[in-house]
Formats: structure tokens, C-alpha cells, sequence
């Protein structure tokens, strides 16, 4: 497979430039969170996981079932951007569903991860590490603005608020923000936060948001996963014991 250069973005939009003090200290906990949890956490998202695989399908499933109803696709000539890509998951699944590598973007905070993601997606996806609170694009770029476990990661609420501004900026009047997150605390991880449906609509103030509840536990997927993949699905279709949403936000 070709490999992903780093490529020159598109011009500078006039965007927020002022970081604050407290933001530079905040970029500087997630990166050693994260260093912290790629150690805790090995194994974890692999396909030789069970519950993780089961996780994908469910999720990509529901996603697919969402665009096509908002008629989202095809994928073709949709520009997409990903704000902390890490190593490209999505922006793979992206391409497999038939979005073409030169409308592809991936922005991450992590070197590392930029350098993994170039490894595996192919020649022509767009690739930069940075802060998603000034993005390098300018307005009305995008159709489609994913971000996945991003802002969970995030303590600082003027960060949270930053981020989600700049997100609404690169989108297209009309297209949609892909939002993947959790909403229920995880009490043996101080460096996360759940994102619950009122945050979420206070992020994306004036558009239209359908969230949908999805995603089992993931202690409790990773127990049942092992022994039947069939209660893992019925479990999660009650939703009842489920932790994310998965949802559309439309720009009006």
C-alpha cells in the first residue's frame, strides 16, 4: 500500500489564534493521558478483541443506517475531516465506504499517532498534527466533521467550546458533524469526562441533533463478548446498558 504524506493544507481561514495559558496546560495533561493509557490499554482496541469488533461493527452499522437515511451519501465527492484521527481508523472505514483519499483529512494532537496513520492510509489522504481549537481550513470546507472519543478527552470547557466553534466553521452550511462519544463518567479514569445530550447541544448551538444511545458498557462487553456474541447484541439493543452516542448534527 502507498503510503500517506503530510501534505501543505489549504490556506489559513481567519480562526482563533489566542491560546490561553490554561488551554497549552490542558493540551499538555491529554498528551501524557494518553501516554498513560496507550500502556493501560494495549490489546484493548484490537481485532483479535471480541468485544472490540463487536463494538466496530454495531457502531459503523448504525452510522451507515444514519447517513443513508439524512441521504448522505455516496461518499464520492465528500469532503470529510477527522479531528483527532489517531492512527486512521475512521478515515479507513471512510474510504472503504467510497470517499476518495484526496477528500480525506486527519487532524491529532499526537505526533505518534500522525506517524501510524501515515503508515497505513493511502497516497492522498491529508494529515496534520495540531490543536483542533485553530484549524487550518478555511470556512465551509468540509461535508462532513467527525469527531470520536475527543471530546470526553477534554477537561477544559473553553477548549470544549473552541473545538466545537472551529468544527462548525470547516463545515458546509448543510452538512453534517459526526459525533461519537460517551456520556457516562468512568470513575477509574480521572482524565475523562462523559458528554451528556445537554453539553452536546449547548456545544452546536442553532443545529439539528439526533443522537442515538449505543455501545454496551465496555466492561460488560468485554465479559459477555468472550461467551456469546448473541447476548452481546441483545444486550446492547436495549440500550438501557449502554454508554455513547452516536449521532448527526446538522449545520442550518
Amino acid at each position: 500500500m502507498l503510503k500517506a504524506k503530510i501534505q501543505p493544507l489549504l490556506p489559513t481561514a481567519p480562526s482563533i489564534n489566542h491560546v490561553t495559558e490554561i488551554q497549552l496546560s490542558e493540551e499538555n495533561r491529554i498528551r501524557e493521558a494518553y501516554a498513560q493509557r496507550r500502556k493501560s490499554t494495549q490489546g484493548t482496541y484490537s481485532f483479535f478483541n471480541p468485544s472490540y469488533v463487536l463494538h466496530v461493527q454495531e457502531r459503523e452499522s448504525e452510522l451507515l443506517c444514519m447517513l443513508a437515511h439524512r441521504e448522505v451519501g455516496p461518499l464520492e465527492t465528500r469532503r470529510i475531516l477527522e479531528i483527532g484521527c489517531g492512527t486512521g481508523h475512521w478515515l479507513r472505514a471512510f474510504m472503504q465506504w467510497g470517499a476518495q483519499p484526496e477528500n480525506v483529512f486527519g487532524v491529532d494532537l499526537l505526533p505518534d499517532r500522525i506517524e501510524q496513520a501515515r503508515r497505513v492510509c493511502p497516497e492522498g489522504v491529508r494529515l496534520e498534527c495540531g490543536n483542533a481549537t485553530a484549524l487550518n481550513f478555511p470556512d465551509a470546507t468540509f461535508d462532513l466533521v467527525l469527531q470520536s472519543t475527543v471530546f470526553t478527552s477534554i477537561l477544559d470547557l473553553e477548549m470544549k467550546d473552541r473545538i466545537a466553534i472551529e468544527m462548525l466553521r470547516v463545515l458546509k452550511p448543510g452538512g453534517f458533524v459526526i459525533w461519537y462519544d460517551f456520556f457516562v463518567d468512568n470513575p477509574r479514569n480521572p482524565d475523562v469526562r462523559g458528554v451528556r445530550k445537554s453539553e452536546i447541544h449547548r456545544l452546536f448551538p442553532g443545529c439539528q441533533i439526533d443522537l442515538r444511545q449505543i455501545t454496551l458498557a465496555p466492561p460488560i462487553g468485554r465479559l459477555v463478548a468472550r461467551y456469546s456474541p448473541l447476548v452481546y447484541m441483545l444486550l446492547s439493543r436495549t440500550k438501557i446498558l449502554c454508554t455513547h452516542y452516536l449521532g448527526l448534527i446538522k449545520k442550518c
